[in-house]
């Protein structure tokens, strides 16, 4: 191939990726739709709210009626994370929620990382959970999804009756952090350099499924689109001074006192995050009781090879500890 033909050919691809682009405003971008047809095991309706002048895409699943669960995917993922959660949850006659958040998935993505902020994400899940008029919720949340959520949880505690979280923490700048996740942090600061993070090679290598890879990929067009997963990582608090401390301190506050039930089921492969699971289980006294879980076998992204057994913890856990009056 001579060297102008080649430049044609570069150019035809880079005009196309730009055509198959939505930037709805300046510096919003929607993923369009047709990146989503024929995902494998998701065959899931979307639906969506409009929070804060931006589209937030969430599934609803299963009787309207049943008790409600949450679940809060992280970074890079998005609801297609709980394709084998949620018909486990919906037989057992329960009520899915599963959002995604902003930048992700099938909700809008603003361009700017300084958007993504700790405190924006957590702002817009508590909105939804409004908007939707979400009571007596079992929350979910593993990675990003426990962070935002356990904060939703502890700023609006009551619209919630139980929470099980796996493979995640609530860090308030003073913790030490494992070595693992300190590591990706740096990984991480190499990619926003570089502009761009591999999502799908990441889940699939993660995984041990290539075939995940297409579905990790579908929300990012290109580079444009990837301002939250690239971010987030450098959004953990880290230091005491970090924006988001307080007010996890704050919410760690909330969760001495929380009597309501709360399980615990961590991987136990996943180095980023092992051991946090037993300072939930000593410092929360909703812990003590319970049945908490290690799943064997389970690295980080546990819902991909474990989500099955999963699920069943959770419902196991919800019929233990049934809501008083339904």
């Amino acid at each position: 191939m001579n060297r102008n033909v080649l430049a044609v050919f570069v150019s035809v691809a880079l005009l196309a990726s730009v055509i198959g682009a939505e930037e709805i405003r300046p510096g919003v971008f929607r993923t369009p739709d047709d990146r989503f047809e024929d995902l494998p095991d998701f065959p899931f309706e979307p639906n969506y709210k409009t929070i804060a002048g931006l589209r937030v895409h969430y599934l609803d699943e299963g009787p309207r009626r049943g008790e409600v669960v949450l679940l809060l995917h992280g970074e890079p993922t998005w609801s297609y994370l709980y394709r084998k959660m949620i018909p486990v949850l919906t037989a057992a006659g329960h009520r899915v929620i599963a959002p995604d958040l902003v930048g992700f998935g099938r909700s809008d993505k603003p361009a700017s990382m300084e958007t993504h902020t700790y405190a924006f994400h957590v702002d817009v899940m508590k909105q939804l959970v409004a908007e939707l008029d979400l009571r007596d919720v079992t929350f979910f949340g593993q990675d990003w999804g426990g962070l935002i959520g356990l904060r939703l949880v502890a700023e609006s505690a009551d619209r919630f009756a139980r929470v099980v979280i796996s493979n995640t923490a609530l860090p308030v700048g003073d913790d030490q952090l494992s070595e693992a996740f300190m590591n990706w942090k740096q990984v991480n600061q190499g990619m926003i350099d570089r502009g761009d993070i591999p999502t799908g090679m990441m889940l699939a290598q993660s995984s041990g499924d290539s075939s995940v890879r297409v579905a990790y990929d579908a929300p990012f067009p290109d580079p444009r689109y990837k301002a939250g997963p690239l971010i987030m990582p450098q959004r953990v608090p880290v230091t005491p001074d970090d924006p988001a401390s307080a007010a996890n301190l704050s919410a760690w506050e909330v969760f001495r006192k929380w009597e309501k039930p709360f399980l615990t089921a961590f991987g136990d492969s996943d180095p980023v995050t092992g051991g946090q699971d037993a300072k939930f289980v000593r410092e929360v006294p909703g812990a003590k009781g319970q049945k908490h879980v290690t799943v064997e076998g389970a690295a980080h992204f546990i819902q991909e090879s474990h989500g099955v057994e999963l699920a069943e913890i959770i419902v196991e856990f919800m019929a233990a500890n049934p809501i008083s009056g339904r």
